[in-house]
């Protein structure tokens, strides 16, 4: 299958020519923390009532390998903790990745906590380009007291955050648009990517993209057909994406996915916004976000 995935995604690029994708939204962790996660995907049909199988169940090396086959010019090792004194942990892990792995822009993350300051602040010193925040899984609000310094040096670095803050695939006490907005409230600048375009809330977070020029949203396994099924995009609001082009930032949710990859790109070409916005979208908003060609 990768073989065959490897070719729909070349002739994918070639049709709309860009020299690699730019995957904001990939996941990396640690073993023991991924087969959690897999667990997860696997009894989340109980949970959701959608079956979920992983498509890359791989060993991390294969993993790589695959993206680097499927012309992925850089991707992210999106990770997250769940309880405290978690956090400082998988950024050390991240780092040791990033290091060893040069197209991987390093990826960093935190939960409300004491020292969370601290260990944000060595993060950004040792080059974190990318963080990441789960409100669903971490179960917290993202206005916690412990947060507002992370979120003003993150505002001032110009570091985004990719925060998983739409309610789906289920609910959490802190997700929905109004966390985020009372956030942004109070960091205008905050260079936030809201994840899977905020599912289900999808309009609440365009709008919040229309008020706040450092908000921007990524694709994750929004418009396929899995997430059609339960969480469609309301077609009223497909111009937005045109008239947001600039940023929308591609992510599949790689290697968690129930489906092939090059299935996200065939998604976002369905929507028949033309080639100049499939080009910004897959390749130039990252590279400029995060300085590639430099």
């Amino acid at each position: 299958m990768s073989a065959k995935t490897a070719e729909a995604v070349r002739a994918f690029r070639e049709r709309i020519g860009v020299p690699g994708l730019v995957d904001v939204h990939t996941h990396f962790m640690p073993e023991r923390v991924l087969d959690k996660v897999w667990e997860y995907f696997d009894a989340v049909g109980p949970l959701t009532g959608v079956e979920w199988p992983i498509t890359y169940r791989h060993e991390e090396e294969q993993r790589v390998a695959l993206l680097r086959e499927f012309g992925v010019r850089a991707f992210t090792a999106m990770l997250y903790p769940h309880k405290p004194a978690m956090a400082a942990w998988l950024n050390s892990w991240s780092a040791d990745f990033a290091a060893r792995t040069p197209d991987c822009l390093h990826t960093a993350t935190f939960f409300p906590e004491d020292g969370v300051r601290e260990y944000v602040g060595q993060a950004v010193a040792a080059g974190a380009r990318v963080f990441k925040a789960h409100l669903q899984v971490g179960g917290y609000d993202p206005n916690d007291d412990r947060l507002d310094p992370v979120w003003g040096l993150l505002a001032e670095a110009g570091i985004p955050t990719v925060v998983h803050c739409g309610s789906g695939p289920v609910p959490g006490k802190h997700t929905g648009p109004e966390p985020i907005a009372r956030l942004l409230a109070r960091h205008p600048r905050l260079p936030l990517i809201v994840a899977h375009m905020g599912m289900p809330e999808y309009a609440d977070f365009l709008d919040l993209a229309d008020r706040y020029s450092e908000v921007r949203l990524d694709t994750t396994m929004a418009f396929t057909d899995f997430s059609e099924q339960f969480s469609g995009f309301p077609p009223q609001d497909r111009g937005r994406l045109a008239d947001l082009g600039d940023r929308i930032l591609l992510g599949t949710d790689f290697p968690n996915i129930p489906y092939p990859y090059e299935h996200q790109l065939d998604a976002l070409e369905r929507l028949g916004l033309g080639d100049p916005w499939l080009r910004a979208v897959c390749h130039d908003n990252g590279a400029r976000l995060f300085h590639l060609d430099r």
